[in-house]
């Protein structure tokens, strides 16, 4: 049972954080204490530090979807495969906005307790992003 919860968990994450866009979700998955790995960031702990982020990606790639290609879960633990597509509109990645479609891939591994994310590790395409972005 624990896993189905988690599976939906992780689900509801990217659909009302990302896809949504409601950064107010980010309190409500987040833990206190949570420790978020490998966003090419040193390590963000709990949604304050998390916020940012996001709010970064947001604003550079607007109409930003992720798609769950995948979900593993077992116990605490949940594994998804992710797919993001989206229109660099901003220039908050660093570079001015190229209104260039993008599509990168990414992976999670998620641990939770009470419903709320705990401890995050990831490893997203941030360099296969970055070289759509600045392909002429």
């Amino acid at each position: 049972m624990e896993e189905e919860t988690n599976k939906a968990l992780i689900r509801r994450w990217f659909d009302e954080v990302w896809n949504k866009g409601r950064a107010e979700a980010i309190y409500e998955l987040i833990a206190p204490d949570c420790k978020v790995h490998g966003l090419g960031v040193a390590v963000l702990r709990g949604p304050e530090e998390f916020e940012p982020f996001h709010a970064s990606f947001v604003g550079a790639l607007s109409d930003m979807h992720i798609s769950v290609d995948d979900v593993l879960a077992e116990g605490d633990m949940t594994a998804a495969r992710l797919t993001v597509t989206g229109t660099h509109t901003g220039d908050h990645l660093g570079l001015d906005a190229t209104g260039k479609r993008v599509s990168f891939t990414g992976m999670t591994f998620t641990r939770w307790r009470d419903g709320q994310i705990v401890e995050g590790w990831n490893n997203v395409d941030l360099p296969g992003l970055m070289k759509q972005i600045e392909a002429g």
